[in-house]
């Protein structure tokens, strides 16, 4: 309670009313037994409206429940009050004025602001020389809207006191994902005042780093006792690497690094490892200076990179932010950027395309009242409110104002100056959607792709009734599998959301340009000179989709019964349906022979006309022979009690296990591959690998699908089902008290043979199928008499049409991996390209649409 003293000890507040003390406890002995002290765990919302993106610099101020600590603007308080009857609200309002002027004309001495009691953030397009906040606090009871100005500690009943002086007090629910705040805790190494540098003549140039144990450009650490530069781990900051900054300190116990690209006037990032915690060093000046380098002369770019970190890979960060050229700043409705929560770009790119696409918009924004009106008592964890908030942020305009003229400038400071707020913070938003998600929880860098399809799931397990707007991406892929060995097919289909394009990096037009540009890069590496100007492969992008229309092995080998041998396949992918908006990724992302992730530097000529027509699946064609529906062959373990894990140490090839594990692969997962690719070698065997390493039993032991009364490898859901393959009660009872439906619960479970951590993948990855399905209930019904019942379900709703699209959106990314760089997003408005690049919202002149990551495409109406 060390605040109660600074918030309330000074008796009489500026405006406050003037009653008995016995008043105003008679006024609130009605409500004393809403009025909750926050506890621990207890997320104070005093930043950020449930509903809207008002805060207490809002001209309404924000409402602060104390019973339940959530927030809400003036527009949405009332709602609170009567879906609740919570009748005492804190309101929290800051007031921003123009600071006294003294005699000679300028601003009086700055001194501390004591008058500043609550967590925000400083508008930043206000000069804080200039400027002074003065913060407001006060009860409001409704529904008469009675006010008692805070402090008043005299009159107060102390429980309200403590109560009051605990929300202000109280730390943000989102302090873990605000990056400044870290910087505001670290300690002080105890290295930093005796640190021993080596007097070894190590200098360290303005550019052209590079791992002294690999052959790593990012990521790198430069070691303040001998100067070594050397990577850090994938995990630690954002970036990748093989953690050799890590291993030099084990082999030497130099404590302290700093990482190269962060280094500014105003400090950079250092890391002990004695302390294993990034620390401060107060003397880092004086460190760095013993490798030649003036911090002092080190400047910042834009989205936090230096310029050591992009001279190697300027011309892209320059052409996809359009740097150097003079962007038209856009305001009002749909113009409303998203503020960098810090690695938070990939999120505000996904969401500004897709609140730019008519169907987002009317599930949620389309339907605001009713969402508001019926969310759930905490709307912070809705799903549904929180895209209707997202999306009303983005299209109202209500936080994207030009700026006040300045003629009416010198008349508002005459007594307040009103902001207006431009961009909108995520803060709630990211909190909910990436909430248990290991990757988008987390403050690193994330791959936009990923994140799309994250997004389409929660939109598809939440969805208002029938209408499910994530319907406009979803697809029928048709893939036609081939054996190699008979001639015979067979063909299934799969549900898709987006079409991965490959890189067709052979078909590049400008090939020896490339081979010079790489030849003269090395001999300038080599002699620590700057390197030449990047030269970009240029691929047509008629090779891309032909690459993805031709055959290609496939990941599975097919057992011939007749012959009692395994054959290989070719598998070819066609569009079964194509959707009414194409989500095109291009693969620019892979790994080396190293296994370190790298990225194609490509430039592809992306239409902005997109006729894929001639993609269309044409199914079984006059001519073509099915193959059978047949399982590959069951061996049986000599003793049938350690079922299901079956000793074929004979029938696989050990070299082929061998060489796969020695890439980092669990062996279990390499016996698997080797199995299932019919010992036709370690090549086939990782393409097995790269397309099941995802799936949640890749590790676990080979199983015999089939023997006993296992359930058969292939077998659905949908197929014959008896007593026998009743789910346990338990395990139902287990994931619908996680919130599904009983019927989603054993549909899921017999699915997957009982297996709950499978199951529960089954149901986030099979949201097409109806939790009111008439199979399950049928079955259920049926069980008893251990009928089996035949399942005919409706397919998944696709919207079939033309393959004729035109461009409309698309996201670009800048750096050498996912784990690091920016994202930014261009959508096509009114007839012209605009650049979303976090909060600033501008008219573009040069959209680079040859370098995109993910491309966005309407159907073209026929």
């Amino acid at each position: 309670m060390q605040r109660r003293g600074a918030l309330f000890g000074v008796p009489g507040g500026s405006g406050s009313r003037k009653m008995a003390a016995g008043d105003i406890g008679e006024l609130l002995v009605p409500h004393m037994p809403t009025i909750r002290v926050p506890r621990s765990g207890d997320r104070v919302y005093k930043n950020e409206c449930a509903f809207s993106y008002d805060s207490p610099n809002s001209e309404g101020g924000l409402y602060v429940c104390m019973n339940t600590f959530l927030a809400f603007g003036r527009e949405h308080v009332e709602r609170h009050f009567r879906k609740t009857g919570q009748s005492v609200y804190m309101h929290l309002k800051r007031h921003v004025r123009e600071k006294v002027r003294g005699a000679s004309g300028g601003a009086l001495p700055k001194r501390r602001n004591s008058k500043m009691f609550l967590d925000l953030d400083t508008d930043d397009d206000l000069n804080s020389d200039d400027y002074e906040y003065e913060d407001e606090a006060k009860l409001v009871i409704f529904p008469d809207h009675y006010e008692i100005a805070l402090p008043n500690i005299e009159e107060l009943p102390a429980l309200v006191t403590i109560a009051c002086d605990a929300v202000l007090s109280s730390k943000s629910p989102y302090r873990k994902q605000d990056p400044d705040t870290w910087e505001n805790e670290l300690p002080v190494s105890k290295y930093a005042n005796n640190l021993t540098q080596l007097d070894n003549g190590v200098r360290i140039p303005p550019s052209g780093w590079k791992c002294a144990r690999c052959d790593l450009r990012e990521n790198l650490w430069l070691n303040l006792t001998d100067g070594s530069v050397l990577c850090g781990k994938w995990f630690f900051d954002s970036s990748g690497g093989n953690g050799h900054a890590l291993e030099h300190y084990r082999d030497t116990g130099y404590p302290l690094a700093v990482k190269l690209g962060t280094i500014t006037p105003d400090g950079a990032d250092v890391y002990s490892f004695q302390e294993e915690e990034a620390v401060l060093d107060p003397h880092l000046a004086k460190h760095l200076a013993h490798f030649g380098i003036d911090m002092l002369h080190m400047h910042g770019t834009e989205n936090g990179l230096q310029d050591n970190d992009i001279k190697p890979r300027v011309s892209e960060w320059e052409v996809i932010q359009e740097t150097g050229t003079k962007l038209k700043p856009m305001y009002g409705p749909g113009y409303t950027g998203l503020k960098n929560l810090g690695n938070s770009c990939y999120l505000s790119s996904v969401m500004q395309a897709i609140f730019s696409i008519p169907e987002f918009q009317r599930a949620y924004v389309g339907n605001l009242p009713r969402i508001f009106d019926y969310s759930p008592l905490d709307p912070t964890q809705d799903f549904n409110t929180q895209m209707t908030k997202l999306g009303h942020g983005l299209l109202s305009g209500q936080y994207s104002k030009p700026p006040v003229k300045s003629e009416l400038i010198e008349q508002v400071m005459k007594e307040e100056h009103k902001p207006q707020q431009n961009g909108i913070s995520p803060r709630m938003f990211k909190a909910f959607v990436s909430k248990s998600h290991p990757e988008f929880s987390s403050n690193r860098q994330q791959d936009a792709q990923e994140f799309f399809l994250h997004l389409v799931n929660l939109v598809e397990r939440n969805r208002i009734g029938s209408e499910n707007p994530s319907d406009v991406f979803r697809f029928l892929v048709e893939e036609r599998i081939q054996c190699c060995q008979t001639r015979k097919v067979r063909y299934t289909e799969r549900v898709d959301y987006l079409m991965q394009l490959p890189v067709a990096m052979e078909a590049a037009t400008n090939k020896d340009e490339l081979i010079a540009y790489e030849l003269t890069r090395r001999e300038a590496e080599s002699n620590r000179r700057p390197l030449p100007e990047l030269v970009r492969a240029k691929i047509p992008f008629s090779a891309c989709l032909q690459a993805f229309s031709e055959p290609e092995n496939g990941s599975w080998a097919l057992f011939q019964r007749a012959a009692q041998t395994w054959s290989g396949d070719v598998l070819t992918s066609r569009f079964a349906s194509f959707p009414e908006y194409l989500v095109v990724q291009i693969k620019k992302f892979t790994f080396g022979l190293d296994w370190v992730p790298k990225k194609f530097d490509v430039s592809i000529d992306m239409p902005d006309l997109l006729d894929i027509n001639h993609l269309r699946a044409r199914g079984l064609q006059p001519g073509e022979e099915e193959l059978p529906d047949i399982s590959p062959p069951i061996v049986i373990p000599d003793d049938s009690k350690d079922y299901p894990v079956c000793s074929v140490a004979s029938d696989i090839d050990e070299s082929s296990v061998m060489q796969l594990a020695e890439m980092g692969f669990p062996l279990e997962a390499c016996r698997k591959a080797v199995y299932f690719t019919g010992n036709m070698g370690a090549e086939v065997a990782f393409n097995w690998i790269v397309v099941h390493m995802e799936e949640p039993d890749f590790a676990e032991p080979l199983t015999m699908p089939g023997y006993g009364g296992a359930a058969s490898a292939g077998a659905s859901v949908f197929g014959a089902t008896g007593l026998d393959n009743q789910p346990p009660e338990e395990t139902v009872a287990i994931i619908t008290s996680m919130g599904f439906h009983r019927n989603q619960a054993i549909q899921a479970l017999r699915a997957t043979n009982s297996n709950l951590e499978r199951a529960l993948d089954w149901i986030f990855s099979h949201p097409e199928f109806e939790e009111d399905s008439d199979f399950v209930i049928e079955m259920e019904n049926n069980a008893n008499a251990n009928i089996v019942s035949e399942a005919k379900p409706e397919g998944p709703r696709v919207k079939d049409g033309s393959g004729m699209y035109e461009l409309f959106a698309f996201i670009s990314h800048m750096g050498t991996s996912t784990m690091s760089g920016h994202y930014v997003c261009h959508i096509k408005k009114e007839g012209r390209w605009v650049i979303y690049n976090d909060h600033k919202v501008c008219a573009s002149e040069r959209p680079p649409k040859d370098l995109g990551y993910m491309y966005f495409y309407r159907r073209i109406p026929s």
